[in-house]
C-alpha cells in the first residue's frame, strides 16, 4: 500500500469547504502538504470571509457557489487535479422534513461534482460518506448510498484513463456540527443530559483523523472503492458518564431515521473486501481498472460484518474526554 503523491503540484479543490471536515481539511493540508493551490468551493460568504481572516496570507482561492450548479461547478473545477467532495445537507431529523432538499444536494450535487470532474479532467475525486449509508433507514443514508453509488460506478462513465472517484465512508465525528459532543457539553450545565435510546453505540473519531484518513485514501485510490477506517466504538450511556458524570440522563426515545447500532461494513461488502491493518477496502463490484486490485490485503472471513455494538475496539472514558477536549 505505497503512496507516491505529490501535493506540491497538485491543485486541490474541497466542496463544503468551509464546513467542520473542510476548515480541518484546509488547515492540515497547508501545515503539512503545501498543495499547488487550495481551492474552497462553499456557499457560505460569511464563513468564507471567517477563513481568510483565520489562514491570512496563505495560498488559497474562494469559490461562492453550490454544488447543485452544474455550470458553477465547471468553472470551479477549471484546472483541478483532485476533488474532495465533503458537500452534503447531514441533519438526520431536519432531512427527514425536507426530503427534497436532502436530494439535491446530495444526490443530484453528487452527481454534478462527478460530471464536473469528469469533464474537466480532473485525476481525484474522494467522496466523503458515512456509517448512515450501510442499510439506510434515514433519508440522509439514503441520500449518501445513492452518492456512494454514483460515485463509484462514474468510474466507468469517465473510462478507463479518465478521472478516478473512490469513497470513504466513516462514522460519527467527535465534536462536528450536529453532534451529540457538543450537545451533551452543553447540556452538562443543566445537571440532565438527554439521551434517546441507553442501548445505543456509535463509531467514533476526531475531525482531524477523518481529514487524515481521507488525504491517505486519496493517495492510495485506483477508482471504485470505498475505504472503511478501523476505529473504536462507544455506548453513548459510556459517552455522557465520561462527559458528564455527575448528571442524570432523561431517555426521549429514537428519533426518526436513527439507528440503534451502526454498521461500516456488511456481510455482503465483505465478500469483496480486503482487511488492513488500520483500514478495509472494498473493491467495487464491476472491475473498472485492470491495476485495481487489493492482493496484499485479507480476505475478510465468510458472513463478517463490522459494527459499532460488535466491535473489537472500544473507547475509554478518558481517551473520549480527550477527543472531545472536554477535561
Amino acid at each position: 500500500m505505497g503512496y507516491g503523491m505529490d501535493w506540491s503540484k497538485q491543485t486541490v479543490l474541497v466542496t463544503g469547504g468551509t464546513g467542520s471536515f473542510g476548515q480541518k481539511f484546509v488547515e492540515v493540508m497547508l501545515k503539512d502538504y503545501r498543495p499547488k493551490k487550495l481551492i474552497i468551493f462553499s456557499r457560505d460568504e460569511h464563513k468564507q470571509s471567517e477563513m481568510r481572516e483565520r489562514f491570512p496570507g496563505m495560498e488559497l482561492r474562494f469559490f461562492l457557489g453550490d454544488v447543485r450548479d452544474l455550470n458553477r461547478l465547471l468553472r470551479a473545477f477549471a484546472g483541478v487535479d483532485v476533488v474532495i467532495h465533503a458537500a452534503a445537507l447531514k441533519q438526520i431529523p431536519t432531512l427527514e422534513y425536507n426530503p427534497f432538499e436532502a436530494v439535491k444536494t446530495n444526490i443530484l450535487g453528487t452527481q454534478n461534482v462527478v460530471e464536473a470532474a469528469v469533464e474537466r479532467k480532473a485525476c481525484k475525486v474522494v467522496m466523503i460518506s458515512t456509517d448512515k449509508a450501510v442499510n439506510p433507514i434515514s433519508l440522509y443514508g439514503a441520500t449518501k448510498l445513492c452518492a456512494e453509488k454514483i460515485s463509484v460506478d462514474a468510474n466507468a462513465y469517465a473510462g478507463l484513463d479518465g478521472t478516478k472517484i473512490s469513497c470513504v465512508r466513516y462514522g460519527n465525528v467527535v465534536g462536528s456540527r450536529g453532534s451529540v459532543v457538543p450537545l451533551f457539553l452543553d447540556q452538562r450545565k443543566s445537571g440532565t443530559l438527554t439521551i434517546t435510546d441507553k442501548r445505543m453505540t456509535r463509531f467514533w473519531m476526531t475531525i482531524e483523523q477523518g481529514v487524515r484518513f481521507v488525504i491517505r485514501c486519496a493517495e492510495l485510490m485506483h477508482g471504485g472503492e470505498i475505504f472503511v477506517p478501523k476505529i473504536p466504538s462507544m455506548r453513548i450511556t459510556d459517552l455522557a458518564q465520561a462527559l458528564a458524570p455527575a448528571c442524570k440522563l432523561k431517555v426521549t426515545g429514537v428519533r426518526p431515521g436513527e439507528k440503534l447500532h451502526e454498521v461500516l461494513l456488511t456481510e455482503d461488502e465483505a465478500r469483496r473486501a480486503k482487511a488492513f491493518d488500520d483500514l478495509f477496502v472494498i473493491e467495487p463490484e464491476y472491475m473498472f481498472r485492470d491495476e485495481q486490485r487489493w492482493k496484499d490485503g485479507k480476505q475478510l472471513a465468510d458472513g463478517f460484518r463490522y459494527t459499532s455494538d460488535e466491535n473489537d475496539a472500544w473507547l475509554t472514558p478518558e481517551t473520549l474526554r480527550k477527543m472531545a477536549n472536554a477535561e
